[in-house]
């Protein structure tokens, strides 16, 4: 009886220690990428909850006029501006605040969404791997999707013909970097808005990108009027 009692209680008890062994590990490994800092950052509920805050106003969702040759349905980004626009009809649009290439990373042309995903699994490009080694930070090879990976909620993968681009249009787990130039060349959104367009936007959808220092007038013109119940109700 006493043996039995002995063995039972020593595979309870070594099968406790076993999970703490397991799950402390896991859990002191939780990190996230900081676009601040560019390093992965181990988990600080109080800095999360920071970099959770909301861009500017000008940056949220809402119809608005514009004109332009490009067709219903086609993405128009004004990287300059930090804005992308998804033509829903004549002279109107549904305008994204957007996050854009950093200094020595912007683009220009056009290209086409080929894949979607959501909760995408993120697997930086070589190029990027090698360049941020060579600043000392040390990317993964690949992080599964989830709320705290830097691809967010949906991902929509632009290619040029065949080619893939290695650019992205994706939503992003620090909406405060919305409005500024911090990426690789990558458009990021606020995960509302990335799963918004997701939902719109479909295989084949044209993407014309203006880069930094192009003439934006040349594809479009926005008005300067809304409706403001398009703005509430939109989609």
């Amino acid at each position: 009886m006493f043996k039995r009692i002995a063995i039972a209680t020593s595979l309870v008890f070594g099968t406790m220690m076993i999970a703490t062994f397991v799950s402390t590990p896991q859990s002191a490994a939780e990190q996230y990428f900081d676009y601040a800092t560019r390093t992965w950052v181990d988990y600080d509920p109080a800095k999360r909850m920071r970099y959770r805050k909301p861009p500017p106003r000008k940056y949220n969702r809402r119809s608005v006029s514009i004109s332009t040759n490009q067709p219903v349905g086609t993405i128009i980004i004004d990287t300059d501006k930090k804005f992308l626009y998804y033509v829903t009809g004549t002279n109107r649009a549904t305008r994204y605040g957007v996050g854009v290439g950093r200094e020595g990373f912007g683009w220009n042309g056009s290209v086409n969404i080929r894949r979607k995903e959501k909760w995408p699994t993120w697997t930086p490009p070589p190029e990027m791997r090698r360049r941020e080694r060579a600043k000392g930070v040390i990317l993964p090879a690949s992080m599964k999707g989830g709320v705290d990976n830097p691809l967010g909620a949906r991902a929509m993968y632009l290619f040029r013909g065949n080619s893939d681009t290695m650019y992205r249009i994706h939503g992003t787990n620090q909406p405060w970097t919305i409005g500024l130039n911090m990426s690789s060349g990558c458009i990021r959104m606020m995960n509302k808005d990335v799963e918004h367009l997701y939902s719109k936007a479909r295989i084949g959808t044209k993407v014309v990108v203006i880069g930094p220092g192009r003439n934006s007038s040349r594809i479009y013109t926005q008005g300067f009027g809304f409706n403001p119940l398009a703005t509430l109700f939109d989609g």
